[in-house]
């Protein structure tokens, strides 16, 4: 949904923007082309991979920045460039398309690979090293929570028994374990069925839903007012979490409802613009399959309120 968000942002000549997942640098492209030269536009990506991709396609683009860092550095960064305010930022959650087509990374199982899954490469543990080492009741967990997957404790007991045959190390050999402890009468009908099972290791190597609601909450605070941020996000986990903050910085008073007069003095940060999530139209879903689980929020900052 590029337009989508670009509208949403309300691009300002001249402002100061973040892209604080910059990916294969779509959503930046269309920013950097409405916020002009004397604007500026910082990129954060987490993956050495996209922040190489970017300066590649943006070279000698002298209003972009480009840091290799995951979004819950941003105080950090902006504070490193001296940035007190911004105009708007955008969040593209999960894992971009470029990362599912590169088998090496081990984030898809449609092409064997090295089952990884980190975002940064250079550091954590793997996908491999959860499959053969976590306690298979915390793997049934996690595959449970994070994947929302009602066959969690088969899998868990199936990837149990093969890995005392020896280490899992690729995605093909994972992917034939899930799909086996799955009945093929049950198997999802639009999506394979170890996607959910490869989605909560992925969350959970790159430690995703925890990070999502502080860093919300920095943006929020650096935004100037009238700027905007607005979230994409592929999970309902994920959209959960960014639905709840928004709610809760747009809420004002926050007194007990028996209390005849407000005394907290608490006022709303934000106004949410997206009373619904915002959904990919059938158009993109066509081009985009991946799209069709996307959910874009959006709001825009009416008070100041204390930096974290």
């Amino acid at each position: 949904m590029p337009q989508e968000a670009i509208t949403l942002l309300d691009i300002k000549k001249g402002g100061v923007y973040v892209d604080a997942t910059i990916g294969g640098g779509g959503h930046a492209q269309k920013v950097l082309e409405k916020v002009g030269s004397n604007g500026l536009l910082i990129g954060l990506d987490q993956d050495q991979s996209a922040i190489e991709h970017c300066q590649e396609l943006f070279q000698g683009k002298r209003n972009l920045i480009l840091e290799q860092a995951n979004f819950r550095d941003l105080s950090r960064i902006l504070d490193q460039r001296k940035v007190k305010e911004i105009d708007g930022i955008l969040f593209d959650l999960g894992v971009s398309s470029r990362q599912l087509d590169e088998p090496e990374r081990g984030f898809s199982f449609k092409q064997d690979g090295p089952l990884d899954m980190r975002m940064d490469r250079s550091h954590g543990v793997t996908a491999a090293d959860l499959v053969n080492s976590m306690d298979l009741k915390d793997l049934e967990q996690i595959i449970e929570d994070y994947g929302e997957e009602r066959w969690a404790r088969k899998i868990a007991g199936n990837i149990g028994e093969a890995r005392d045959l020896g280490r899992i190390e690729s995605t093909a050999s994972l992917a034939r374990i899930v799909a086996g402890s799955i009945p093929r009468s049950k198997w999802p009908e639009n999506i394979h069925p170890a996607t959910r099972t490869f989605q909560a290791l992925r969350i959970t190597v790159n430690n995703e839903l925890s990070i999502i609601k502080p860093a919300l909450s920095t943006a929020i605070r650096y935004l100037k007012i009238r700027g905007r941020i607005v979230v994409i996000s592929f999970h309902s986990l994920e959209d959960r979490i960014v639905k709840n903050t928004l709610i809760e910085f747009s809420k004002g008073c926050i007194c007990p409802p028996k209390l005849p007069v407000c005394v907290c003095g608490h006022a709303a940060e934000i106004s949410i613009l997206t009373k619904k999530p915002l959904l990919a139209q059938d158009e993109e879903v066509a081009q985009n399959p991946r799209s069709r689980s996307a959910k874009m929020r959006a709001a825009e900052r009416i008070a100041n309120g204390a930096k974290n």
